[in-house]
């Protein structure tokens, strides 16, 4: 019977120390690293300058991001131009990062506050063109579009003081 009672304790000897051998433990440390936000800041507003329109005939101004601007149809560009440029804003955020950019999909109108005859402007370009890169955390985005003219436009000065939107994002 000794013999028994001493497997008996040899049998439970053996299953503890199974189980202690079979599991193991090991520790893991948590890190986050929070980036500077992305910025956008208007550095110069959208001006498609001068327009003049031929008698009858509507027709377009494109402004390119790159602050060129060409005429269609029955709108010239006179040569006292005024001052016409591209929208111009300031991208700010961690460098070397890459970002997405949303430009308007939607018709922009803009107003004569004195006649309250208004134009559409539309077909929103950039660049760089859908993503940019901020390059040591910088980058200048250029924002062209097309103005259009109809063909007995009011004569007048147009704007829109609510301004159109631009929005960047982090990939």
């Amino acid at each position: 019977m000794n013999l028994q009672k001493l497997f008996f304790v040899f049998l439970l000897i053996a299953v503890f120390t199974t189980n202690t051998f079979a599991q193991a433990t090991a520790t893991a440390t948590a890190t986050a690293t929070i980036i500077a936000p992305i910025t956008i800041a208007n550095a110069i507003d959208m001006n498609f300058g001068n327009v003049a329109i031929q008698a009858g005939t509507a027709g377009t101004v494109v402004m390119a991001p790159a602050g060129t601007r060409t005429r269609t149809a029955g709108v010239t560009l006179p040569s006292t131009t005024g001052t016409f440029t591209q929208a111009s804003f300031n991208v700010g955020g961690e460098g070397v990062y890459t970002y997405t950019i949303t430009i308007p999909s939607a018709d922009y109108t803009i107003t004569d506050p004195v006649s309250n005859a208004t134009m559409i402007v539309n077909t929103f370009t950039s660049t760089p063109s859908e993503t940019g890169i901020l390059t040591a955390g910088a980058q200048t985005l250029n924002v062209g579009a097309t103005l259009n003219v109809g063909a007995a436009q009011t004569p007048g000065v147009y704007t829109n003081a609510t301004g159109f939107d631009v929005t960047v994002n982090y990939n």
